[in-house]
């Protein structure tokens, strides 16, 4: 991989050439309807100055339907980080250079020390259902969805400088500002990760289309109509209609959702079949002046086990897909390609698959285990990577431990090799010197309390299974009996969420330009949950560490990071992060930068080879999927 460069433009605005109305052109479907009087001229539904987005090959042509598979309703990051918009966009180049440019704004720009950020909106942009996009849906987000208590009941650390949470105002109807109470010299960096224009309330996202959402918001909506609403949707009360999961709120579920993205829902979950249509009125365009995107149509199709997916692939039935499929399947994949007329694209994954201990579990007696680093240290150093990268990923990967990969810029040798020797007994003899030393008749130790040391294990990825298998038979060889329990993705992230579990296994990601999104490393969805709760919504939640506890100064560095002066002083406390992290070696990194899989059919075209696949840089969303294009 090679190392990924960052370029800044915390302090410039951004504004793209416009495309004259005359060079406008757009999709045959959408010209028959303009014929048909049920749209208006291209000219007037897309604005005056377009997002263009380059092409990575050639200028396509409109039509087609891109074929791809989902395992259900709790499946939306596929197909939402396919099309999801941000204010600003991460952008690749061929030498992996990451930059960030407009998305559905227009410009943006900061004053000289970082505290006052300035963006415009594009003039004529509209929503997918027609109506004009202005400051006005800003406002409602900020007003009414960000500062609701009941929306959103604590304010996103990431969103805060110098504790105070941000200040939106709003000048005219295409001008507003955002400022902090300190300089914030990496909140472009940070929204390009965290903002969107998608509904859902599982991150911030600085819009909402008030001329639809005012009708599901007690501020503004009759009383009746909306208790009707709720009712008929199942819910309990209005809140409910809102969230990732709420049946108006959610994209996903409702095809009546005004949205900004290059498709828009038409046949919604649990359909077997979930249909994305293009939408009418995408704010972009190609260099000549052709509205995005070049595809009509986006089917997903319910598949519900890998082996049903792994058969469509071969068969042909997947146009472009890495979603759910796995390196061990590379080889089953590369042997059916000419029959199956699709090729095997590889991106590199920025992230390692890892089991986090729970340093808040529930129980007193292993939380006090999990706080011990030698006791981290031998669960590390018992397990043989090698082993599980070859019988588990076909040595596609690399024995590693979690943190950011390499090619980044915040890249650590020693953290990467952290406790990955295999050394059994070097293992045998740390869970001795911590008091592990009686064991019962079957050669398992038992902890202080005189209970078995029996440490279960969550996932929820079905393929891992044979991974777990191994660790299994390693921490045996020292006296640690591994449960698994493979459950449903919900049941897992509800876990998670409350801290009701021991250890889980997942992927740990975000590792290539970790301050776009640090939160790995300050310990949510993983080690220290409840401790990030806490910490994140200033003590109204979740469970407050000791007054020692290294993990303050991880919480620490990154609240420096956030009130650096300059760009590369935050970097720096980016870095110690990474130093703290490489000190208290709180994960159990297994294997890594594995290769990403993408399927892809012969005929579609302008796929980019080789990019980094993260989710701090929004997986596939990196490759700009409207101007893929079929080659008919």
């Amino acid at each position: 991989m090679r190392k990924i460069m960052m370029k800044s433009a915390t302090a410039m605005a951004v504004v793209f050439a416009a495309q004259s109305a005359a060079a406008l052109e757009e999709a045959p479907m959408l010209a028959e309807q303009v014929a048909a009087g049920e749209l208006p001229p291209v000219e007037e539904r897309v604005p005056s100055n377009p997002r263009v987005i380059d092409v990575a090959e050639s200028i396509g042509e409109y039509g087609g339907t891109w074929s791809r598979a989902f395992k259900g309703p709790s499946d939306r990051w596929g197909p939402t980080k396919l099309m999801e918009e941000r204010v600003l966009r991460a952008v690749m180049d061929a030498d992996q250079n990451i930059s960030y440019v407009p998305g559905w704004v227009e410009s943006y720009e900061a004053n000289e020390d970082s505290t006052v950020f300035t963006f415009t909106l594009r003039e004529g942009h509209k929503w997918s259902d027609g109506q004009p996009v202005t400051t006005r849906d800003v406002q409602f987000w900020y007003e009414d969805v960000f500062q609701n208590k009941e929306l959103m009941p604590s304010t996103p650390a990431l969103y805060t400088a110098a504790g105070e949470a941000m200040k939106l105002d709003f000048l005219d109807e295409r001008t507003f500002t955002v400022t902090f109470a300190a300089p914030y010299p990496l909140f472009l960096t940070v929204l390009a990760k965290e903002s969107t224009g998608k509904p859902g309330l599982d991150r911030p996202g600085f819009i909402e289309p008030f001329h639809y959402m005012k009708n599901f918001h007690p501020k503004y909506a009759d009383e009746a109509a909306l208790a009707a609403a709720v009712e008929a949707n199942g819910g309990q009360k209005w809140t409910d209609l809102w969230g990732d999961k709420g049946q108006i709120h959610a994209w996903w579920f409702n095809p009546d959702m005004p949205v900004l993205t290059a498709w828009r829902v038409a046949t919604p979950p649990p359909a077997d079949t979930v249909v994305m249509e293009r939408n009418p009125f995408y704010y972009a365009v190609d260099a000549e002046g052709n509205q995005l995107p070049y595809i009509d149509r986006v089917e997903h199709r319910l598949f519900q086990d890998n082996e049903a997916l792994n058969l469509m692939v071969v068969q042909g039935e997947i146009d472009l897909q890495s979603r759910h499929l796995n390196a061990n399947d590379f080889t089953l994949f590369k042997e059916n390609e000419d029959a199956g007329d699709y090729d095997v694209v590889t991106w590199t994954k920025a992230s390692t698959w890892t089991i986090y201990p729970n340093l808040n579990t529930p129980d007193d007696t292993l939380r006090g285990l999990f706080e011990d680093k030698r006791v981290r240290e031998a669960l590390n150093i018992a397990i043989d990577r090698e082993t599980i990268n070859e019988l588990a990923f076909s040595g596609l990967g690399e024995p590693r431990q979690a943190g950011p990969v390499t090619g980044s810029p915040f890249f650590d040798a020693e953290l990467e090799k952290a406790g990955t020797d295999w050394d059994p007994d070097l293992a045998n003899a740390l869970l001795d010197e911590a008091g592990l030393t009686e064991r019962d008749s079957d050669g398992y130790r038992l902890r202080p309390d005189g209970k078995r040391l029996s440490l279960v294990i969550q996932t929820r990825h079905n393929p891992l299974l044979p991974v777990l298998e191994l660790v299994q038979s390693d921490w045996a060889e020292i006296g640690v009996e591994a449960l698994v329990r493979n459950l449903d993705r919900t049941l897992v992230t509800q876990n998670v969420e409350t801290g009701e579990f021991e250890m889980v296994l997942d992927a740990f990601d975000r590792s290539s330009i970790i301050t776009a999104d640090p939160v790995r490393f300050l310990g949510r969805y993983g080690f220290a949950h409840n401790y990030f709760k806490w910490w994140s919504s200033g003590g109204n939640q979740g469970i407050e560490p000791a007054a020692d506890h290294p993990i303050r100064s991880v919480w620490g560095a990154w609240e420096s990071a956030q009130g650096a002066s300059s760009l590369d002083e935050a970097n720096g406390y980016a870095q110690d992060m990474v130093s703290l992290f490489k000190e208290n070696l709180w994960t159990i990194g297994l294997i890594g930068e594995t290769p990403a899989i993408y399927v892809k059919s012969d005929d579609l075209k302008n796929f980019p080879e080789g990019l980094i696949d993260d989710d701090a840089l929004r997986g596939i969303g990196l490759a700009q999927a409207a101007q893929f294009y079929f080659d008919k």
